[in-house]
């Protein structure tokens, strides 16, 4: 069986470290927060080129904090994306700010055109739009340079949602670095990732990560003492020295996962109706995920890759638009999502994590070639 992702075989790859990084923590005695997570947060921030990061319990959690310390709350309206992991808009919604959802472009992420629509056209009923939240879907930078001009110029606040693509760069420039702030998830299958759950912030403003801090921790500035009204969401010291060790390892992976995405690149050229994942000019993806879009044929091919024993997965089966908690109640811009929604029919990935084997890559060439030639 080949899975489509393998958190273990991270682990086993820096076994050794990690047993070390967690027999540090237990020795140590203290549990919660302390210098193990502010080790982790001084060299995160020091990889993305941040002057501050703030650890939190979840991405989830990442988004929630992040907003609310950018004083995005109730009366607010917030424009993302539909075609993304549910965590972008709940969290908004946790803020008790008001989502208004967008389409995607070719390269899966926020359409600028779609969103300099939408902001003349708003919609009526919707609070005013305070603050952006673009997502840089399977490691694929977003059009930041674009995005970024129509929220300056429309005075929006910006958070970049950079959980699938930790040390993706866009002209040279990586994301996360582009907003007042961004939010990663730490979640296990990430380009870095915990044993369990985890999330970080990062910011240039040091007042923010002030406010961020505080925010994590029950709005303390001093102990027991809440000065803003915050909240739970704190990082273990057990997931920080686990990403500690991670993170050394983090720039050999993303060249790993670029080598296997160049080989399916090379593998699967050719294949007429197939779609291989598009790379923006100027960009470097990190491929958290390897995407193929293979239209009305997914399902087929999904279930005859499983016969052979190749493990995909749908990210994400239905945008969120659509999903039941979600239909008929959010805002949506103007002209629908329809590239979201078609994404959501024809999306499939193949596995990819850093651990995956040259024969196995061949494998999934193999067996999806063949099925290819048999629709």
């Amino acid at each position: 069986m080949i899975p489509q992702t393998n958190p273990k075989a991270a682990y086993l790859a820096q076994k050794a470290e990690i047993d070390a990084a967690i027999q540090r923590v237990l020795d140590s005695g203290w549990y919660i927060q302390g210098e193990e997570v502010a080790a982790f947060e001084r060299e995160f921030a020091a990889y993305t080129g941040s002057a501050h990061a703030v650890a939190v319990a979840s991405g989830t959690d990442a988004l929630i904090v992040a907003l609310r310390g950018l004083g995005i709350g109730p009366g607010d309206a917030v424009i993302t994306v539909s075609h993304t992991a549910v965590a972008t808009v709940a969290a908004i919604e946790l803020t008790g700010a008001m989502p208004v959802l967008i389409d995607v472009d070719e390269y899966w992420t926020m359409d600028p055109e779609a969103l300099h629509s939408l902001l003349h056209q708003w919609p009526v009923n919707a609070p005013k739009a305070k603050a952006i939240v673009p997502v840089h879907l399977y490691g694929q930078p977003a059009a930041m340079t674009t995005i970024q001009e129509i929220a300056e110029r429309h005075g929006l606040v910006m958070l970049e949602d950079n959980s699938q693509a930790h040390g993706a760069t866009l002209g040279g420039r990586m994301v996360g670095r582009w907003g007042k702030a961004a939010a990663y998830s730490l979640y296990p299958t990430k380009n870095l990732g915990a044993v369990g759950d985890g999330g970080i912030i990062t910011t240039d403003d040091a007042a923010l990560a002030g406010t961020l801090r505080a925010l994590r921790e029950y709005g303390w500035r001093e102990r027991y003492i809440s000065a803003i009204a915050g909240m739970n969401s704190r990082l273990d010291p057990l997931q920080a020295a686990i990403l500690r060790v991670k993170l050394t390892r983090l720039p050999e992976d993303i060249a790993r996962r670029r080598a296997i995405a160049e080989r399916y690149m090379q593998g699967l050229g050719g294949l007429v109706g197939l779609g291989l994942p598009q790379t923006r000019p100027g960009a470097m993806p990190v491929y958290h995920q390897y995407v193929i879009d293979a239209g009305e044929h997914r399902d087929e091919i999904q279930a005859r890759l499983k016969e052979r024993g190749i493990g995909t997965l749908v990210h994400y089966p239905m945008p969120v638009h659509l999903q039941p908690a979600y239909k008929g109640r959010i805002a949506l811009g103007p002209g629908g999502l329809p590239r979201s929604e078609r994404a959501a029919k024809s999306v499939l990935s193949l596995p990819m994590y850093p651990q995956l084997q040259d024969a196995e890559v061949e494998a999934v060439i193999v067996a999806l070639r063949n099925i290819w030639s048999e629709i």
